[in-house]
């Protein structure tokens, strides 16, 4: 099964690629991003005091910065969906819980 290139969302970062299984006659749609420079401005952010003081005192509070392939993941996995408002006690339940931390851009809870 080879993979074939076919589309790359340069806003998004977002690559998509098409393979197809002879044997089993199977289409496979892949979907990645390259996370690891929001994860580490991620980080940074969170361990910055000045850019959680600056935002207090512009009236905001930059909690997180959730990739778009995770996005895409929480969506079609478990119908979690981080653009409605109705939705939002379950994406902060996830940032605040250990094994999505490293969404966050700030310490303490969400």
């Amino acid at each position: 099964m080879s993979k074939r290139f076919l589309d790359h969302d340069r806003f998004t970062g977002i690559t998509t690629y098409h393979s197809y299984d002879h044997n089993t006659k199977q289409t496979t749609i892949e979907r990645v991003q390259n996370i690891a420079p929001i994860l580490d401005r991620n980080k940074a952010l969170a361990n910055d005091s000045e850019y959680k003081r600056q935002g207090m005192k512009d009236s905001f509070w930059h909690a997180a910065h959730i990739p778009m392939i995770v996005i895409e993941k929480w969506r079609a996995e478990e119908g979690l969906d981080v653009f409605n408002p109705d939705h939002m006690n379950r994406v902060k339940a996830k940032l605040n819980s250990s094994e999505y931390a490293y969404l966050r851009t700030s310490t303490g809870r969400i």
